[in-house]
């Protein structure tokens, strides 16, 4: 229980996938997350209280008694940057300090750089966890040791090649605009954020990392972590139903204190509402972590609250211990239940099975610049389908699900529609199937357009290639932007009439078009060489005013754009407002 100045801070774990955030979670805690626990509701809350004394006394060669005024340290115990942006206090961030877990042997991967990114959004310090040091060449066996003792014990060539991969890790970082370093090697934590090496596995630099961590929330974010006995306030991390004993809130507590029969505000399926505290269970500290009873919970804490009534609570929402008026309380509930999503006219269709998860989605494919038309959550339903593939714009027809199912209706209604459905558990997996399908669908429309109007284009005779001057010319063309067709009526830089394509010969083949970069042999009927047209003169597609409009709602390669704007230069040469009544 904390009585002094501090609260715990709160520690959330990110990295990519197999870099070892469960590992470290568990060498922290001294426990398995993946053992599970035999009959009835996990012994797990969903966070795990890691005393002063303890730290102390596993750090006791790195940090002398008393330096430490915090109470302990609060570790979340689902890993992953989508929990992480689940987890929100007062819309910021739940954890005051974050640990980033970076394999030092494969250095950074797509969810190192997505992690990166959401730490960045939320403005979350974060300590670099450099793990799996055991499998950097040379490695002499230590086990259950602090980082600067395992040195002591290795050959000069391991330290070395050890350097090597930190350095590699410290550029990626300056890549990524981050100044970072081996924590021992930093004089100023506030210009550099620290590199730990350690070994999960072999229980290496645990001590370190704790130590670390410690010291920086005490130092740097002593206003963030003071303890605050008024304004109760917490976040539900996880949800339980148990038939015989009702609704279970696994929740931090991250302000304030909570008391048994405590009047709390929370946010449910049909909106704000307000219910009783009935029960708290607490891990005890220690190895063990048994559940225990508490009639007081104090800040910071996981808790696991059983409430008095059957509501349809939601997950991520706040909790706020209220007394009488509840304006306020379900005023900021809402708030911090809206999705801060940014929307437009056009773009894609997301869906998470979160708030949190639904905005981390949001935000890597914004990073993309991929719009978002559309947000919610919940499963993909018909409506969903249906909904998508009535949108105007194709590349609207599309809807990506984060964790959540696809309901048999939606299934099959996808069968007979055209509309593009991307679902999955990883994030950066769900960005870059969603780039491809745009990118495919780009190439698709582009070319339907294509097909179906005259593109701009420019091309010139070439000299050396003229076969016949008249009815009709045939020469060789050297084309540079846009695409030619049989049929393609063509006009000259004074806007006069220069032909009309009536066949398109490539080697030996016979060709309806053809793309540019491209030298191929043309049948250009209407003109006579060297009188209405000449070899090397510069000649245009002629192109319709409404393709002005077109072209410039769904673009195509720069080449061809510029070629738009010098053909609408020529056209207004007689019409000075010709391409802007579109």
């Amino acid at each position: 229980m904390n009585n002094g100045e501090y609260r715990e801070p709160i520690v959330c774990v990110l990295g990519h996938v197999d870099h070892g955030k469960t590992s470290i979670l568990d060498a922290i805690r001294g426990t398995s997350v993946a053992k599970k626990e035999v009959g009835g509701i996990t012994q797990r809350i969903g966070a795990t209280d890691i005393g002063i004394s303890e730290i102390e006394e596993r750090a006791k060669s790195l940090v002398g008694k008393g330096k430490l005024k915090i109470p302990g340290l609060l570790f979340i115990d689902t890993p992953g940057h989508v929990a992480f942006s689940n987890m929100r206090a007062r819309g910021g961030a739940l954890a005051d300090i974050a640990i980033l877990v970076v394999d030092i042997n494969e250095g950074f991967k797509p969810q190192t750089v997505e992690s990166i990114n959401i730490l960045k959004k939320f403005k979350t310090p974060f300590v670099i966890a450099a793990n799996k040091i055991d499998l950097v060449p040379l490695f002499t066996p230590v086990r259950n040791s602090g980082f600067q003792q395992m040195l002591k014990s290795q050959r000069q060539e391991y330290l070395d090649e050890l350097d090597a991969r930190l350095y590699q890790l410290v550029n990626k970082f300056y890549e990524n605009g981050l100044t970072t370093d081996r924590y021992d090697r930093i004089t100023d934590f506030s210009k550099a954020f620290a590199i730990v090496p350690m070994s999960a596995k072999l229980n290496i630099g645990i001590p370190d990392i704790l130590m670390v961590i410690s010291g920086l929330t005490q130092r740097y974010l002593d206003e963030e972590i003071k303890f605050r006995s008024t304004g109760t306030r917490g976040t539900i991390i996880e949800l339980k139903r148990e038939e015989s004993i009702g609704t279970i809130l696994d929740t931090v507590v991250y302000q304030g204190i909570l008391r048994k029969g405590d009047s709390i505000a929370l946010n449910t399926r049909s909106g704000p509402a307000v219910t009783r505290v009935k029960a708290m269970l607490v891990n005890s500290r220690g190895r063990s972590k048994k559940l225990i009873e508490k009639d007081t919970v104090m800040s910071a804490a996981g808790v696991r609250i059983l409430i008095t009534d059957k509501l349809e609570v939601l997950s991520g929402s706040p909790i706020i211990v209220v007394q009488g008026d509840t304006s306020e309380a379900f005023e900021e509930i809402l708030k911090e239940s809206q999705a801060n999503i940014p929307l437009s006219e056009h773009g894609v269709t997301i869906k998470a099975d979160a708030l949190g998860s639904l905005e981390a989605l949001a935000y890597e494919l914004q990073e993309k610049n991929i719009e978002i038309r559309s947000a919610e959550i919940g499963d993909i339903n018909k409506r969903d389908i249906t909904g998508a593939s009535t949108l105007n714009d194709p590349m609207d027809r599309i809807i990506i699900g984060f964790n959540v199912e696809v309901v048999a209706e939606a299934n099959e209604a996808t069968l007979t529609s055209d509309v593009g459905l991307k679902v999955g558990n990883i994030i950066y997996s769900l960005v870059e199937e969603t780039e491809t399908w745009l990118k495919k669908k780009r190439e698709e429309l582009n070319e339907g357009r294509k097909q179906k109007m005259s593109i701009p284009s420019k091309l010139t005779i070439m000299p050396e290639y003229i076969f016949r001057a008249t009815k009709p010319v045939i020469a060789g063309v050297k084309l540079y932007s846009g695409r030619i067709k049989v049929g393609d009526i063509l006009i000259k830089s004074d806007g006069r009439y220069g032909g009309t394509i009536k066949s398109i010969r490539d080697g030996d083949v016979s060709k309806q078009f053809i793309d540019a970069p491209a030298e191929v042999a043309v049948s250009i009927d209407g003109v006579t060489l060297n009188r209405q047209i000449s070899p090397e003169e510069p000649l245009y597609v002629d192109v319709q005013e409404s393709v002005v409009k077109e072209l410039r709602e769904h673009k195509l390669d720069n080449e061809t754009m510029m070629t738009l704007e010098e053909i609408i230069k020529i056209k207004r040469k007689e019409n000075m407002f010709w391409g802007t009544r579109t």
